[in-house]
C-alpha cells in the first residue's frame, strides 16, 4: 500500500551528509535537535526535503511529547517512535482531522532490495520453520541479509530477480533445485550501510512485524488504530485525538490482500464463511478484523486496540483530570475493604484504565484471579492467576467460556475476582461469588447506575433483583466535552448501592460524587452521607458509632497523600504499587 503524503514531494530525496550538509538551505533552516537526528538518520533529512517549509513553516522536534501539547492548534511537529522511525504530525486546515506521516528507513532502490533477499530467504526456509518465536526468526532473517550482503562506501545494481516460484497445490511453494541454487550463486548484493539498516528494518517490518503499521504499533501514544475500507487508516491518538494516517489502500484488492496476512500472522485465518476474527497481537493489542464486502458494505475493514505497555497509574489519572485525589482517597477505601464494584460506562470511556490502576489499592498480600476474553487487565502483585477465554476455532481444543473460568475461579480462593468485561450469564456466577464473600470487580457496558441495573437483571444476565444491592459501588465513565470544546475523560459520578425494596421493586443508591459539566468540577455530593464508610467501613476499622464521621477525614487524608506523592515525581504504576505496599505495612495508608 503506498504512503500517500499530503504534499507533493518537488525536491529529490539526497544524502546531505559528507560535507554537503552546510550547503544545504534546509539542513540551516533546522533546529539543533532535529538537525542532529537528520545527521544521524539520513531518511530523515531526505524525508525533510518534501516538506513544504516555506508554506508551512519548519517542524519541531521533540525528543518526547506529552499531553499538554494537545493544546497546539496547528501542530506540526516530529518526535521519534523507536527503530530509528519518527512521526510527523502535519496539520490539515481543511479537515477536522490532522495529518499522522510515519518516516521510516528507505531509500531509493530499497525496494529491489527486499525484493532479492526475499528470494535469497529461500535457502534459509527450514531455519525459519524451526524458529518458534518472533526474536528467533528475527535472528535468522538477520543472519540471511548479513550473508546475503556486503557493505561498502558504493552501492551496485542488484542482481536481476528471478521469476516468481509457482505455487503449488494447497498454496505450498514448489522450490525447483535451479532457483535455489540461483540464490546461492548470486554473489553478494553491494549495500551502503545506511541501506543496510533499512535492509534489516524493512524485511523485519513485513516478515516479522505488521508491515507499515508497524511504526503505529511502536507508538506508545496511539490508543487505536482502524480502517474503516478504501481510503487513509485512521487513529484515535492520546496528544492529538483523532488523525488521518499517510497509510492508504487504493483497492480493495490490496486492502483484501493485506487483512489476509494479518491474520495468517496471527494464525487465524479469515474467509468469507468466517469473515469475522477477534485476535491478540503479540504486544497484546486487541484486533477485529472482518473480511469482504459481503458483510462489509466498505469492504473489509479492521480494528486495532493499542495495548499500553506501564499502565497509567491512579496518579496519572488524577492528574488527567478524569478525577480528583478526594475520589481516589475514596476509592482506596472502597478497593482495600473488599468492597465490589463495576465501572461502567460507553466504549472508549476509560473502563479498564481506571480498573487496572484501581488494582493498586488491594492488599499486597492478596491473591487475584482475572477472567477476560480479550487480555487487557494488568495488576502488579506477584501472586497473579490470569485466565483468558479459549474461543471454538481453538486449535488447543474446546471452547472454554468466562462462565467456566469464572466458575473454576472460586476453588482457587482468591482474595479478589477481576472480570474484564461482564456480558452474559457469568454475570450471574458473579454476583454468587459476591454473596460468597469473594470480593469482585468488573467492567460492565452501560452509561448509568439505572441503565446498568437494567441490563443486570434482563436477559441473559439475568440476575435477580434481591441479589443486585451485594454490587456496593458503580463508578461511571465517560467522553465528554468540557466547557473548553475539548474531549477529555472523565467520571460522571460515584455511586453506593443501599438496598433493594421488594414492595416497590425499586433500588435506592446514593451518589457519592457527582461531575458539574458546566464547571469541570466534581462534587463530593455523598459528604457526611456515605453509607458504605460509615456503617461498613468505619466499624471495620474499629470506629465506634460516636467516632465514625472520623472516616471522612481519613478519605482526605489518603486523598492528600496521593497528591504528594505525585508532587514528589511518583506516578508510575509499578512504583506506586510498591510505595503504597510499603506505606500499608506500616500502617500509613
Amino acid at each position: 500500500m503506498p504512503q500517500r503524503l499530503p504534499f507533493e514531494v518537488t525536491q529529490p530525496a539526497e544524502d546531505h551528509r559528507n560535507g554537503g550538509a552546510q550547503q544545504c538551505p534546509i539542513h540551516n533552516l533546522l533546529s539543533p535537535d532535529l538537525r542532529a537526528e537528520a545527521d544521524r538518520a539520513p531518511h530523515l533529512m531526505s524525508y525533510l526535503h518534501s516538506v513544504p517549509m516555506s508554506e508551512f513553516g519548519v517542524p519541531q522536534y521533540y525528543p518526547q511529547i506529552s499531553r499538554k501539547m494537545g493544546d497546539i492548534k496547528d501542530p506540526n511537529l516530529i518526535y521519534p517512535v523507536g527503530n530509528n522511525s519518527f512521526v510527523h504530525i502535519f496539520p490539515d486546515s481543511a479537515e477536522a482531522r490532522n495529518f499522522y506521516i510515519a518516516i521510516e528507513p528507505s531509500t531509493g532502490r530499497l525496494g529491489d532490495l527486499v525484493e532479492e533477499i526475499e528470494y535469497r530467504l529461500l535457502d534459509f526456509v527450514e531455519l525459519l520453520a524451526d524458529a518458534t518465536s518472533p526474536e528467533e526468526k528475527t535472528e535468522v532473517i538477520l543472519r540471511a541479509i548479513d550473508d546475503s550482503c556486503e557493505v561498502t562506501d558504493r552501492a551496485s545494481t542488484p542482481a536481476p530477480v528471478p521469476p516468481p516460484v509457482a505455487a503449488g497445490e494447497a498454496g505450498f511453494l514448489k522450490l525447483p533445485f535451479a532457483a535455489k541454487s540461483a540464490a546461492k550463486t548470486g554473489g553478494k548484493l553491494r549495500v551502503t550501510a545506511d541501506e543496510m539498516e533499512s535492509l534489516k528494518y524493512m524485511v523485519i517490518r513485513d516478515k516479522i512485524g505488521m508491515g507499515p503499521l508497524e511504526p503505529l504499533i511502536s507508538d506508545e501514544w496511539i490508543e487505536d488504530i482502524s480502517c474503516s475500507g478504501l481510503g487513509p487508516v485512521y487513529i484515535e491518538h492520546k496528544v492529538f485525538k483523532g488523525l488521518k494516517s499517510s497509510i492508504c489502500f487504493d483497492t480493495h484488492e490490496e486492502l483484501d490482500d493485506f487483512v489476509l496476512k494479518l491474520a495468517e500472522k496471527m494464525k487465524k485465518p479469515v474467509t468469507f464463511r468466517n469473515p469475522i476474527v477477534d485476535a491478540t497481537l503479540p504486544d497484546g493489542s486487541r484486533i477485529n478484523i472482518v473480511y469482504g464486502g459481503d458483510v462489509s458494505k466498505n469492504g473489509s475493514n479492521f480494528t486495532i486496540r493499542k495495548f499500553m505497555g506501564t499502565p497509567l497509574s491512579i496518579i496519572d489519572i488524577c492528574e488527567s483530570g478524569m478525577l480528583t485525589y478526594q475520589m481516589a482517597g475514596y476509592l482506596s477505601l472502597i478497593v482495600e475493604e473488599g468492597m465490589n464494584f463495576f465501572v461502567s460506562g460507553e466504549t472508549a470511556s476509560g473502563k479498564t484504565t481506571l480498573m487496572n490502576a484501581l488494582t493498586t489499592f488491594v492488599a499486597p498480600s492478596a491473591k487475584i484471579v482475572s477472567i477476560e476474553d480479550t487480555p487487557e487487565v494488568q495488576v502488579p502483585h506477584p501472586n497473579w492467576t490470569r485466565e483468558v477465554v479459549r474461543g471454538q476455532m481453538s486449535q488447543a481444543g474446546g471452547a472454554v467460556d468466562m462462565f467456566s473460568l469464572l466458575k473454576a475461579a472460586l476453588r482457587q480462593r482468591p482474595n479478589e475476582i477481576i472480570i474484564g468485561e461482564i456480558r452474559g450469564e457469568e454475570g450471574n456466577i458473579a454476583f454468587q461469588a459476591m454473596m460468597t464473600g469473594h470480593a469482585v470487580c468488573a467492567t460492565f457496558h452501560a452509561a448509568t447506575v439505572e441503565k446498568l441495573i437494567q441490563r443486570v437483571t434482563g436477559a441473559p444476565i439475568s440476575v435477580p433483583r434481591t441479589y443486585v444491592d451485594n454490587l456496593n459501588v458503580v463508578i461511571i465513565a465517560s467522553a465528554v466535552r468540557l466547557p473548553s470544546g475539548k474531549m477529555a475523560r472523565r467520571i460522571i459520578s460515584i455511586s453506593e448501592i443501599i438496598g433493594y425494596d421488594p414492595v416497590s421493586s425499586s433500588f435506592s443508591f446514593v451518589e457519592i460524587f457527582r461531575w458539574n459539566p458546566t464547571e469541570d468540577i466534581f462534587e463530593f455530593t455523598g459528604n457526611l452521607n456515605s453509607y458504605l464508610l460509615e456503617q461498613r467501613i468505619a466499624p471495620a476499622r474499629g470506629l465506634s458509632e460516636k467516632r465514625r464521621r472520623e472516616i471522612y477525614k481519613e478519605v482526605d487524608r489518603r486523598g492528600a497523600l496521593l497528591q504528594k506523592l505525585s508532587e514528589s515525581g511518583v506516578s508510575n504504576f509499578y512504583e506506586l504499587f510498591k510505595l503504597l505496599s510499603k506505606a500499608q505495612r506500616q500502617g500509613l495508608f
